[in-house]
């Protein structure tokens, strides 16, 4: 960049006029850096130099700080560094040279040097010109956005998780439902019956034929069920078609056009940290997104309808809160992997440890209410004490000692096989205690859970060995396993 004079049209030539002290910098500066690029970018035979565009600048200013002319090659000069998302041109050049990437960022800079110089050419006062903080527009990388100053009111744009996020749950909340029990309660000065809301919950669309699944502890009692969903200001009256209390698995139906279910996933291949999303009616606030990951795998939990335990329950951290149950439970992908249930924590609100039933333990129960109408499940025949009434009966001795056989119900496969119940002699109180099972074929039995939970594994019909303490002695008895079925009106 050199000075030089300027000839009017008239023929006669000015005095050589000042060029700006700052412009003079600023381009000298620019044009060495574009020498180091052309360098690099020369060093390399899959690109071509560096192209600017810009053979030479000239500057005039007279005395009276105006700009007088510039050349004409200046005028329509024009920096061109190509815009790329990485160090790689987008001219699909395979090489990754090391000059073309060191170049880039070179190239920038030069670009921005020489605007520079020419605004500090034009400008009336130098001492006016102020340069924004561009180091993001400079050096650009795919990790991070581009910092600049948002105007007021402009949308933020979502980045791919939160897109994703947003997409999973416009996709699966018109499938879950909100749920009101209503039970009649009757007033205490008149004998006038209402129907009052007395508890909300969440479920979920199980098919395409207007099925429902839920917690039973939901549906308990209730005389009436409330069903709504988001974006339909109709409420739908649900019929419970059937339920399992051991497992709390509840199953409505819905006469509900256009129903969308809710895609299956698989709870057995779970891995502890993946991503899980939680939606539901928390206190009330309907079709909320809650999210956090796989905490713990095969957890126990036990029904809170009957005592009973629940196997292979899912763990999460995601924010559970009473209306929460019955909701899904999804995978990153949307897929249903679990039932939301139960939490732990002292206060009732959400501290973190949420429990959702494995979607391959609902799958077995729902399909058996929607085609059968019943649920069945293997059982002994047996009335069994309570745990802790051994050791109160024999001392400590009877510590996770078995369970104690308090009664035989005639004909089923308990006092088929021979099984001893409890005997308490009604005029002098003395109690002949029954046997206690301490094993259940392989598995060693030390309170109920240990025996329901070998229950839950075996299948109506099965030849099992009950290996039981009678008075002091170990005897090995064998029970044909009976059925108990629930059924319920079609």
């Amino acid at each position: 960049l050199r000075p030089t004079s300027h000839r009017y049209a008239h023929g006669t030539r000015t005095p050589r006029s000042k060029t700006h002290p700052m412009a003079l910098f600023v381009s000298s500066v620019a044009w060495s850096l574009a020498r180091v690029a052309d360098r690099r970018a020369t060093a390399s035979p899959a690109r071509p130099p560096l192209g600017t565009g810009v053979d030479e600048i000239r500057i005039f200013r007279d005395g009276g700080n105006n700009l007088t002319q510039l050349s004409r090659r200046a005028t329509r000069a024009r920096v061109t560094i190509p815009r790329a998302s990485s160090l790689r041109d987008r001219d699909r050049c395979a090489a990754d040279d090391e000059a073309s990437a060191s170049s880039y960022p070179v190239r920038k800079i030069t670009a921005a040097l020489l605007s520079a110089s020419l605004l500090v050419a034009t400008a009336p006062d130098a001492s006016a010109i102020s340069f924004p903080i561009a180091t993001e527009s400079l050096f650009p990388t795919e990790a991070s956005p581009v910092l600049m100053n948002i105007p007021d009111g402009v949308p933020t744009k979502l980045d791919s998780e939160e897109t994703d996020n947003v997409r999973l749950f416009r996709d699966a909340t018109p499938s879950v439902a909100f749920i009101t029990n209503k039970q009649r309660i009757q007033s205490r000065y008149s004998l006038d019956a209402t129907e009052v809301p007395v508890g909300a919950g969440t479920g979920f669309v199980w098919d395409d034929e207007g099925h429902v699944v839920t917690n039973f502890h939901v549906v308990k009692g209730a005389n009436q069920l409330a069903v709504t969903f988001q974006g339909d200001p109709k409420t739908y009256e649900a019929k419970l078609l059937g339920y399992d209390e051991d497992k709390d698995v509840a199953v409505l139906r819905v006469d509900k056009p256009d129903t969308r279910p809710i895609p299956l996933g698989k709870s057995s291949t779970l891995l502890v940290g993946q991503k899980v999303f939680a939606i539901g009616n928390p206190f009330g606030l309907d079709h909320t997104l809650t999210t956090g990951i796989v905490s713990g795998l095969g957890r126990e939990l036990p029904s809170g309808n009957t005592g009973r335990p629940i196997l292979g329950v899912i763990q999460t951290d995601a924010a559970i809160n009473p209306g929460n149950s019955g909701g899904p439970l999804l995978d990153s992908r949307g897929r249903l992997i679990g039932v939301n249930t139960a939490i732990f924590s002292p206060s009732g609100a959400s501290a973190g440890v949420g429990f959702a039933l494995p979607v391959d333990n609902v799958k077995g129960i729902v399909e058996q209410i929607i085609q059968f109408g019943r649920v069945t499940r293997p059982v002994l025949g047996l009335v069994l004490a309570p745990d802790g009434a051994l050791q109160q009966l024999i001392g400590e001795n009877g510590r996770n000692a078995g369970v104690l056989v308090l009664g035989v119900p005639e004909g089923g496969p308990a006092a088929r096989a021979g099984i001893v119940g409890t005997i308490r002699d009604t005029v002098r109180g003395d109690i002949t205690l029954g046997d206690i099972i301490t094993r259940f074929n392989d598995e060693e039995v030390k309170n109920s859970s240990d025996l329901y939970r070998a229950l839950d594994m075996a299948q109506v019909g099965q030849d099992v060995k009950l290996t039981v303490r009678r008075g002091g002695a170990l005897v090995t008895v064998d029970v044909k396993l009976g059925e108990k079925v629930t059924k319920f009106d079609a």
